[in-house]
């Protein structure tokens, strides 16, 4: 009997709230995706909030770097929070006993999901919190919506890169995998430093990372100046990296479960 659209949201709502408590009491991985970026910004944004980015008057560091760390801190809960769980569950044959049970894949995964984007957006209104606060970080009620949306749009793809590494590193290596893939790849598109400061090389490569396509859309969020280009590409770019993340992440899973399965 094929079931309805009715019943699945209740039992979505359900697992997405199990899935929320599961990641958030444990404090390694709760405590850790929600301070991390304000850390950052109190280690490296707060002592030069005031100073002026490039010269201009009308955009301080303290806003570039709220910017900075909003996408770090979401993209972080999706990678290396989300992507090394899921990678130990799989460590103690969580997803075996998942498959005992009839809860719909499509539900379990979208729960997982959700229950990601929900804690990256608890990190991203500490941070802004933080920032307002100790940085002065001032910012029209206009592009505060504007950062938080586009940093929350930003997430999307990599939750198919932390789905994919999830699935395709073991519980042992995913935090190495990871943390290989992830931090190069945010140092190289000035995330931490502006790209100005940055050897030529990764200049050259940055326009092709993820993180420099989603930096261009919450650093115009605030006012700050972004490196060429349009909006528009930059969009287009996130779109690609979707797919193409979401692709990666059917195909490791798939591989999964063709190993413990055929």
């Amino acid at each position: 009997m094929r079931m309805t659209t009715a019943p699945l949201l209740p039992m979505l709502w359900k697992q997405a709230w199990a899935e929320f408590l599961k990641l958030f009491r444990v404090p390694a991985f709760s405590v850790t995706s929600i301070v991390l970026p304000s850390m950052f910004y109190a280690f490296i944004g707060l002592g030069q909030a005031k100073q002026p980015l490039f010269g201009g008057a009308h955009v301080t560091f303290g806003d570039y770097f709220l910017a900075s760390m909003a996408l770090y801190g979401v993209a972080n809960v999706m990678v290396l929070g989300f992507g090394i769980s899921l990678a130990n569950e799989r460590g103690q044959k969580q997803d075996l006993l998942m498959q005992s049970t009839p809860l719909p894949a499509a539900v379990y995964f979208v729960a997982k999901a959700a229950s990601a984007l929900v804690l990256a957006l608890i990190a991203l209104a500490v941070l802004s919190a933080f920032a307002a606060v100790t940085g002065g970080v001032d910012l029209s009620a206009g592009q505060w919506l504007t950062l938080f949306y586009r940093a929350m749009l930003c997430a999307v793809p990599f939750i198919g890169l932390g789905f994919a590494l999830g699935y395709w590193a073991s519980p042992n290596s995913a935090p190495a995998v990871t943390n290989l893939i992830y931090l190069p790849t945010a140092f190289a598109s000035g995330l931490f430093f502006p790209l100005r400061f940055l050897p030529q090389f990764l200049q050259n490569i940055a326009p092709y990372l993820p993180l420099y396509r989603g930096a261009q859309l919450v650093w115009d969020a605030v006012g700050a100046p972004i490196d060429g280009g349009s909006l528009s590409t930059d969009w287009l770019y996130m779109g690609g990296y979707t797919v193409a993340f979401f692709a990666l992440a059917f195909w490791a899973y798939r591989r999964d479960q063709g190993r413990k399965f055929n």
